[in-house]
């Protein structure tokens, strides 16, 4: 018992120094995990939970919510400046907490999707969200804001858990060429630092077809590090 409570005070400690961006998405992952039920007693002084509908289950219903999330944060809503100085120059507004914690959201519902076979939903839905990442790296800055340098790497995104998940359903939806060409951007894009170890784990899920239009990339990578 006396350790349970010391854990839980350590955890308490941590989550009190935490950034507001990163306790928005452990709130939202919170309440995905608990029942309505549970939901009330966790968020009820806080907002109305009886009036909460459950989230449609249709196999369409994460492309739809992907593609009003794509629309509005390339629609600027989610954008909010503030003005930067030296002791907030590492901060984010509440807006640029929404967008990370809503990106978060949606591409966990994506690899879940992917997970579960959905393959060509899933692929469509990363996809859309690959695509704000790219806008984000073009160093447009309608999106979000940044105080200070920014881009995609500021959104912590765990790729090796996104493409262990993006990789085999675009295997089941691309034809051999595609999929290389798809797999080498990716990894260019935001992972290059990693190349061999994603090639690899395309190659695994990749057809006997896909395998070949791989070989290329795999032999450059080789060169490019000895291997």
């Amino acid at each position: 018992m006396t350790s349970h409570i010391t854990n839980l005070e350590i955890l308490r400690k941590e989550l009190r120094a935490m950034r507001r961006g990163d306790l928005l998405i452990i709130a939202e992952r919170a309440i995905e995990l608990v029942p309505k039920a549970t939901l009330k007693a966790l968020v009820g002084d806080y907002v109305h939970v009886d009036d909460v509908e459950e989230a449609s289950a249709t196999p369409n219903a994460l492309l739809d919510e992907v593609q009003t999330f794509h629309v509005d944060s390339l629609a600027g809503h989610y954008f909010e400046d503030f003005a930067v100085n030296s002791r907030n120059c590492t901060e984010h507004s509440r807006g640029t907490d929404a967008f990370i914690a809503e990106f978060k959201r949606l591409l966990r519902g994506c690899i879940s999707a992917a997970e579960s076979g959905q393959n060509e939903v899933a692929c469509q839905a990363f996809e859309l969200l690959f695509g704000l990442l790219r806008h984000i790296d073009e160093c447009h800055d309608d999106v979000i804001f940044f105080a200070d340098e920014g881009g995609s790497w500021q959104l912590g995104v765990d790729w090796r858990s996104v493409f262990a998940a993006y990789f085999p359903c675009l295997a089941k939806t691309a034809a051999a060429a595609d999929f290389a060409s798809t797999v080498d951007q990716m990894i260019e894009d935001f992972a290059k630092h990693e190349r061999p170890r994603y090639l690899r784990s395309a190659h695994a899920v990749a057809n006997a077809a896909q395998r070949v239009a791989l070989e290329p990339l795999e032999w450059r990578a080789a060169d490019l590090t000895g291997g």
